[in-house]
């Protein structure tokens, strides 16, 4: 982190085709909210979106398109 900016982070799971996008690093509590039936938002302090994790993700984004930013993508299966 730095000047406490909060880095974005792209996680996909290629066997499960989940995508998870982590707005703030910080570690903290969160609720989940199920938007969708694909998607769930993680909500922390005052309802502050810190998370959002879409289930069956290549049905709903092109995956490579979003994978292209590398500097914040984390691939965890393959």
């Amino acid at each position: 982190m730095v000047n406490g900016s909060k880095k974005m982070k792209i996680i996909y799971d290629n066997l499960t085709d989940v995508l998870y996008i982590r707005l703030d690093e910080r570690t903290q509590k969160v609720m989940n909210k199920q938007i969708a039936d694909d998607i769930v938002l993680d909500l922390g302090k005052d309802e502050k979106l810190v998370g959002i994790e879409i289930i069956n993700a290549s049905k709903h984004i092109k995956i490579n398109n979003l994978l292209q930013l590398k500097d914040n993508y984390q691939k965890i299966a393959i």
